[in-house]
């Protein structure tokens, strides 16, 4: 669509039109039922395939992202670490005397 110097315009002008009705659901959303925080991102996402400046909003969105899933994977580690650890506990407190 970016070649081609007919369709551009039309383009553009459709992928702002979609990315904008899903940001404005999404801001709807905030204040009745339904995911709106996802649907602003996502209007964002679809307003940053061509358009700099809702890459450079989205920016902070994708950071967050990163380090959340970060904190969610030590959270997780730290999770089954100590599962692990109660689990061979349990384990060395069911064996018999005679084994010790």
């Amino acid at each position: 669509m970016h070649t081609h110097p007919v369709l551009h315009l039309p383009w553009r002008l459709l992928v702002g039109t979609v990315g904008t009705v899903v940001a404005l659901a999404g801001i709807v959303m905030l204040v009745v039922p339904g995911p709106g925080i996802a649907s602003i991102l996502l209007g964002l996402l679809i307003l940053s395939t061509e358009f700099r400046w809702a890459r450079r909003l989205l920016h902070p969105a994708k950071v967050w992202a990163v380090r959340a899933e970060r904190w969610a994977m030590r959270l997780k580690d730290d999770y089954l670490r100590r599962l692990r650890e109660r689990r061979a506990a349990r384990r060395a407190a069911r064996r018999p005397a005679a084994e010790e």
